[in-house]
């Protein structure tokens, strides 16, 4: 079942469009904090975010751009303010449909069901895994904290993605050393205890102190 998130502060038409996408077998969520939209769309993980332009705090431009620090999720900006120059800012923005209030909700239906079709056919789910701020994006092997990105090398990144993946649970040095050796690259023992001292620090300065911890005699664990 593909996810929906709508932003939209009209309850009434968000209400509306909810009812009918649930209709057609979508699991739909309306957002109703729009202080916090980027930690939503991270929590939910939704497969197409609904945009309205006028919001409340920052309006949909803003969002988009933030949304597009973290995620390729596809968007459609859903607005009355329909001049070209909107229109324009918003695929500038990182949208990738647009469709003018007032709309018929069968439209709008078609149109979900057209840009789930397009993105996901051939590129899958958008994959995040989030854990207390950080998001690792499996989509674009990108990482970000407060909004900022981390830059990592390849080996670091998947050191991440292996911990990440077994949340509270210690993940032995071997089973590490044996997810690297997929790579080109030689890893051994030594190699591990390098990389892993390197992330430490990059995490270390950007505010991540002591988020991954060691496990004596076992290997690594992020809890």
């Amino acid at each position: 079942m593909y996810k929906i998130m709508i932003i939209e502060d009209d309850d009434a038409i968000a209400k509306a469009m909810k009812d009918h996408l649930c209709k057609w077998d979508y699991d739909v969520f309306n957002v109703s904090d729009f202080k916090n939209i980027t930690e939503q769309v991270i929590r939910y993980n939704p497969h197409l975010v609904l945009l309205d332009i006028m919001l409340p705090f920052f309006n949909g431009f803003y969002w988009c751009s933030e949304i597009r620090k973290i995620s390729k999720v596809p968007i459609m900006f859903i607005s009355s303010a329909s001049d070209n120059m909107n229109i324009v800012m918003a695929m500038n923005m990182g949208g990738d449909d647009f469709i003018t209030k007032p709309f018929d909700l069968n439209v709008l239906t078609a149109k979900v069901g057209a840009l789930i079709r397009r993105t996901y056919s051939f590129h899958g789910q958008v994959n995040i895994i989030e854990h207390k701020g950080v998001v690792l994006n499996l989509s674009d092997t990108s990482m970000t904290y407060q909004n900022k990105k981390i830059d990592l090398t390849k080996n670091e990144y998947k050191i991440m993605q292996i911990l990440m993946e077994n949340i509270g649970k210690a993940v032995f040095r071997e089973e590490i050393m044996q997810r690297l050796w997929e790579s080109d690259d030689f890893i051994d023992d030594n190699t591990l205890t390098v990389n892993i001292t390197r992330l430490r620090r990059k995490l270390d300065e950007a505010g991540l102190e002591d988020f991954i911890k060691t496990k004596k005699g076992i290997g690594y664990i992020i809890e």
